[in-house]
């Protein structure tokens, strides 16, 4: 049986602000676990979109800002794709104005007329429910510094996630490279459901 789960990346930046992602993360990522990836772009290498199609034979993608190479320029800016009677739509996120604005992510959801909305560029993972719709931003699955602002948090921690979706339920699993107080760094999973309808975020 064919996998459901839905890989959902972005930011990756490699090389020019990461070397690679990290091991841990491409260990869990192992080719036929995952059924399909959602990329949200600044990919900026031909070899990472190499190892996106390596790990799952159905990805979409997205242009970043910084997509520049003639791979890339063509993709779209923003894409809806439909699992079970979720419509998940999926942008990198620097057509969203200001960044990470929440009413402003509310508009992009109703144009694009979807249930799920995804958004990158900030480099940080964020899941929320408004107006019925939900909201998940997955992060940099590099912890790739971001140029746009900062904040008293410190670097982007690295972070990717995963869907199930099953019917009008969305299970998301929030995957995050975090360090320990003995400084080594360890793969923390955090679990997030929404239901379509009025279920809401629990």
């Amino acid at each position: 049986m064919a996998s459901r789960l839905v890989l959902c990346i972005g930011d990756l930046f490699i090389p020019d602000r990461a070397p690679d992602i990290p091991q841990k993360f491409k260990k869990l990522l192992a080719p036929g676990k995952i059924g399909q990836i959602l990329c949200l772009g600044n990919t900026t290498s031909p070899a990472v979109l190499d190892f996106l199609h390596s790990i799952a034979p159905d990805v979409h993608l997205v242009r970043g800002d910084f997509d520049v190479d003639p791979q890339s320029t063509n993709l779209p800016l923003s894409k809806v794709v439909t699992h079970g009677s979720l419509r998940i739509g999926f942008t990198h996120g620097h057509t969203i104005i200001p960044p990470g604005d929440g009413d402003s992510l509310l508009i992009a959801a109703r144009q694009m007329d979807c249930d799920v909305l995804l958004w990158g560029g900030t480099h940080r993972f964020e899941a929320y429910e408004m107006e019925g719709k939900f909201f998940v931003n997955p992060g940099s699955a590099t912890g790739a510094m971001t140029t746009g602002w900062w904040t008293e948090e410190g670097d982007p921690t690295p972070s990717f996630v995963l869907m199930d979706v099953q019917g009008d339920v969305l299970v998301l699993y929030v995957y995050q490279l975090r360090k320990g107080a003995d400084g080594a760094e360890n793969v923390a999973v955090e679990k997030v459901s929404f239901r379509k309808n009025g279920g809401g975020v629990s």
